[in-house]
Formats: structure tokens, C-alpha cells, sequence
């Protein structure tokens, strides 16, 4: 038994195509944040604190779908989402509809520490991040000209799109940005667990490309897009819609419990319930067990154990 991490930013039809100049700075990302959170494990912080953490930094990158990278509604706004959950003690918090809150991760703590809900949305939890008095910025902060410009491709194409998706080029003029990944961002989540079994999950995101506003995916939903218990954490991302159908990440945990499955197994399993396209996850177990399946056609992922081993990747196999 040792500590592992594993984090991601995001799934989806990711081009075997895509450039250095747009892989890179996500790739640098992903690597600064696994960095990030196996200094936190060996300086022996709680799973919980590690992931809050690490998320917190995947979410100052914009070139994930997240903080000020996240994606836009049908009306060019910014409604943010995110959800944390403690393994041990099932703790959890979850927030949505963000809209002003730098770190959308660090409200969902406060939710699942200073009140006796889990779940607050929209007007009240941005009410809510004012009275804890965390960062607060102008909505057009988190809006970047490359997620103007997707917004604008999927309404032409009539749409509403999964990370990283493209717009049917049949139905929208060719453009360099969408050929080449430029305006693709992904959801971001981290999975930990310390050399006592200790385990913590949390996830963030902006959610789909032209969704309606209003509109909550799977992330901040306990047993969805993220999950935690005494065996397990798991953070998924993809479409929300059907990752909500599949309760994916709770289905990790539940057959480990109850068909003895290992981590592996158990997360190929629930994958292999959804669809084609639409899901991929990131997770790890009390005995330091890591698995990040995906049947999309890239994963942004990245893993480290106390072994020594580590793993950065976004097809099926690692990056060099």
C-alpha cells in the first residue's frame, strides 16, 4: 500500500492531429499539476486537501474547461460546477451555476465544511462564496476569445458539444482553431490516496459547448461525475447526460463492493456501460491502485504512485 494520484483535463474526440503548439501547454499543464499534487502527498497532506488543490491549479489553466477556461452557454456565459467528496467519512459538497467565484473547488469545500447541505446552486452560492468572502471577479474574467469563437461554431452548427468535440465540419465553415484543437478545453478532476487508504475525489468544470443556461451535468453530482468511499475515488468526465444515466463513478465503487472486482475491472466495467464516445475516468483505490479508462477518442490524463511509477497521456499511449 502506497499513495497515488491520478488527474485529468477532460475527454472527448480529441485529434490524433493535434499540433505541438496546442498539445503542449496542455501537456505542461497536466505535468505542473501531477507535480503539484505528489509534493502535497509526500509533505504527507490529506487526500482531501490534495485534490482540492490540484484542481484548484487545473483550473487556473485555460486551456481546460474549468475556471477561466470554462465554456459557454447559448446565451455566451460563463455557469460554472464543481464537487468534492471525502472517502472516509462520505463527506461531500457541490456547487453550480457559478458565475463570479475564481475557484469554483474551493466553494464546494466550504459547502461540505461550514453548512449543513451538500449541494447549493446559482444565486445562493454565489451569495454564499461573498459571506466566505472568496474571490469574486466580473463574469467576462472567465470568458476567453477561443471559447466566444467555439460558442459561435457550435450555434452554427446547431449543437450542443462534449469536450473536446468538434463541430460537424459539413455544417460550418472550416476553420483553422477547430481543425487544430485551439478551442478545445476539457473538464478537470483529480483522484487521491494517501499510504493509509485514505481516499478524496473532486472535479470542475464549465460543462457543454452551447448549453442551455440552466443547464447541470454530471460533475457536481455525488455518484456521477464524482465519488468517493472506503475502496475507492473516482472522477469521470464526458457528457454529463449520459454519464448521470450511467452513475458512473459510483458504479466503480459498487461493483468492487459487491461483485469483489478489482479497481481495473470495476472501472472498465462501468465505462463499458455508456455508450461509445462519452465517458472517461480517472481513479484509485485504498491499496494504491490507479485506472483511467476512457471510449472517447483521447483522454488529457495524467498518474503518479509512491512506486516511482508515472504516467502522462492522451491516447492509448503515453506521452514520451
Amino acid at each position: 500500500m502506497g499513495w497515488a494520484i491520478a488527474l485529468h483535463g477532460g475527454a472527448g474526440d480529441i485529434p490524433l492531429s493535434l499540433p505541438p503548439e496546442r498539445r503542449l501547454p496542455r501537456e505542461a499543464g497536466l505535468r505542473h499539476c501531477l507535480d503539484v499534487g505528489i509534493a502535497a502527498l509526500k509533505a504527507h497532506k490529506r487526500p482531501l486537501d490534495v485534490v482540492e488543490l490540484v484542481v484548484r491549479e487545473l483550473g487556473n489553466y485555460p486551456h481546460f474547461n474549468a475556471g477561466k477556461g470554462s465554456v459557454l452557454t447559448t446565451s455566451g456565459t460563463v455557469e460554472m460546477e464543481a464537487c468534492i467528496m471525502d472517502g472516509k467519512t462520505k463527506k461531500c459538497g457541490a456547487v453550480s451555476g457559478l458565475s463570479t467565484v475564481v475557484n469554483a473547488i474551493s466553494l464546494e469545500r466550504l459547502v461540505m465544511e461550514k453548512t449543513p447541505h451538500i449541494y447549493l446552486a446559482f444565486d445562493g452560492a454565489e451569495a454564499f462564496a461573498r459571506e466566505q468572502g472568496l474571490e469574486i471577479v466580473d463574469p467576462t474574467y472567465f470568458i476567453t476569445p477561443e471559447n466566444i469563437e467555439r460558442l459561435k461554431q457550435a450555434q452554427e452548427a446547431n449543437r450542443v458539444q462534449i469536450d473536446y468535440n468538434q463541430p460537424n465540419q459539413k455544417e460550418v465553415k472550416k476553420d483553422a482553431a477547430i481543425a487544430d484543437g485551439e478551442s478545445q478545453n476539457g473538464t478537470v478532476g483529480c483522484v487521491a490516496v494517501d499510504s493509509e487508504g485514505n481516499l478524496a475525489s473532486a472535479t470542475s468544470t464549465g460543462g457543454l459547448v452551447n448549453k442551455m443556461v440552466g443547464r447541470i451535468g454530471d460533475t457536481p453530482i455525488i455518484g456521477a461525475g464524482t465519488y468517493a468511499n472506503h475502496l475507492c475515488a473516482v472522477s469521470a468526465t464526458g457528457k454529463g447526460e449520459a454519464i448521470i444515466r450511467g452513475t458512473v463513478a459510483r458504479d466503480v465503487a459498487a461493483v468492487m463492493e459487491f461483485k469483489g472486482l478489482s479497481l481495473k475491472d470495476a472501472a472498465a466495467y462501468a465505462v463499458e456501460q455508456v455508450p461509445p464516445g462519452n465517458v472517461g475516468l480517472v481513479a484509485v483505490s485504498s491499496t494504491g491502485e490507479v485506472t483511467m479508462p476512457f471510449n472517447t477518442t483521447g483522454m488529457f490524463r495524467a498518474c503518479a504512485t509512491e512506486d516511482g511509477y508515472s504516467e502522462i497521456a492522451i491516447w492509448d499511449s503515453p506521452l514520451k
